[in-house]
């Protein structure tokens, strides 16, 4: 187990993370005290308790926006692989107009990953 030491608020706090995740809680914490900051500019010091509920209302916020977003892509995804990867039929207009079948499916393929790896960033 990695321990690290992270600067929220003007406040140091000694967190315990998995060995190798240091990088990661260091930068998540930076977001938080980023947060932190800009919610003491726009709404004066406040209480301590009061600012991390809020900045941890704007990251919630922020999942859940992106959480829709990547719904909405995914469904957009699944439509684009009907229309172009459906029946038979349509594969042959989609080849008429000279459409790489191959080469868009890769393309879906990196695509999904990429909403995939953005949803395990986020969840």
């Amino acid at each position: 187990m990695a321990h690290v030491t992270v600067t929220i608020n003007a406040k140091t706090y000694n967190l315990a993370c998995d060995d190798g995740e240091e990088e990661h809680l260091t930068k998540l914490a930076r977001e938080i005290d980023r947060r932190v900051v800009k919610l003491k500019s726009d709404l004066g010091q406040g209480d301590e308790t009061r600012l991390m509920l809020m900045a941890g209302l704007t990251v919630a916020d922020d999942l859940v926006l992106s959480n829709e977003r990547i719904q909405e892509l995914e469904e957009e995804l699944a439509g684009l692989k009907n229309e172009f990867l459906g029946p038979e039929s349509k594969n042959a207009t989609a080849r008429a107009h000279g459409f790489d079948e191959d080469k868009f499916a890769t393309l879906l393929e990196s695509a999904a990953r990429r909403m995939e790896d953005i949803a395990g960033r986020l969840g």
